[in-house]
């Protein structure tokens, strides 16, 4: 009787529950390695990879092969042709088009920076009368589409006398309510205990801000730089509107040049997007742990 009487109340219900969540981790890490999670993974792999092969394979075909009918993956045979075009033309400067777009970017990058990181700092951990409110307003604009601020931006550029020029690329929308509210999350996960004890030892706002909260949320940032650098470098419809010298156009607008009026010549478009594809994919590359961490960690907190 005291042996039953032992083992029943060692089954009670949180070590049921625990032996439960055991047996369901068990079952989800022997379905992760079976085959039909592989199966789906390599499917999943060759929707995002074929059309990039698909992309950089076209760029060396001749403009006859591009045309063949039926298609082949595989080019009869592999040329520069399109790459002599796209680096030789003058009329279509597609190297010059990659460092305005660079620049742009760049630039764009660090005053999202600078200004999201102050904006979120302040929601975050400042305390002021109608915090509440114009947090409230700043998540509103996350359900406006993009276009109803293209006339007030293009007003205001104009009237800043910055059209054609790199500063309406790099000016609008560094102020983005979706940068602030990253970060804002983020800083919300540091504890506030770090902070008091920097307020302890004689720190003051700026130095807790740039010693303490700056490098603890350094995968949140290197995630927004490749966001904001993202944004700028493939942004269309912007430039199309404030940029108007040939010369000075990024390249995203350049690419779309390249295609004629009744003929598109795809290896030449195909060498065009794989230049423009490169930079990005070495962003990413060399990143990609920041950027995995930053979204894991902002969560949404607060």
């Amino acid at each position: 009787m005291t042996a039953i009487h032992e083992t029943s109340e060692a089954t009670t219900p949180d070590s049921r529950s625990a032996f439960g969540r055991t047996r369901r981790r068990r079952a989800y890490r022997r379905d992760r390695n079976g085959p039909l999670f592989w199966v789906a993974i390599v499917i999943l792999a060759l929707v995002f990879v074929v059309p990039i092969l698909w992309m950089y394979l076209t760029s060396f075909r001749t403009e006859a092969d591009a045309r063949t009918i039926p298609v082949t993956f595989i080019p009869d045979a592999l040329t520069l042709q399109a790459y002599r075009f796209v680096f030789l033309d003058s009329e279509n400067p597609v190297l010059l088009w990659t460092l305005n777009s660079f620049v742009a970017a760049t630039l764009h990058c660090v005053l999202v920076l600078v200004v999201s990181s102050f904006a979120a700092y302040a929601l975050a951990r400042m305390q002021f009368r109608g915090k509440n409110l114009l947090f409230a307003v700043l998540i509103a604009t996350l359900f406006l589409p993009g276009f109803v601020f293209l006339m007030p931006n293009y007003l205001l550029v104009d009237t800043l006398r910055w059209t054609d020029t790199i500063w309406a690329l790099v000016v609008p929308g560094a102020a983005g309510a979706f940068s602030v509210f990253f970060l804002r999350q983020f800083f919300l996960s540091i504890p506030r205990e770090l902070e008091e004890t920097a307020l302890i030892d004689g720190a003051n706002q700026w130095i807790i801000f740039t010693r303490i909260i700056l490098p603890l949320s350094k995968p949140a940032l290197v995630t927004l730089t490749v966001l904001a650098f993202l944004s700028n470098w493939n942004d269309f419809i912007w430039p199309i509107f404030v940029l108007f010298s040939p010369e000075r156009l990024t390249l995203a607008p350049g690419l779309a040049t390249l295609q004629g009026a009744e003929s598109t010549n795809y290896p030449v478009v195909m060498a065009g997007a794989t230049i423009a594809s490169i930079p990005v994919l070495i962003l990413y590359v060399v990143l990609q742990r920041y950027i995995i961490e930053g979204v894991a960690n902002s969560g949404i907190k607060g």
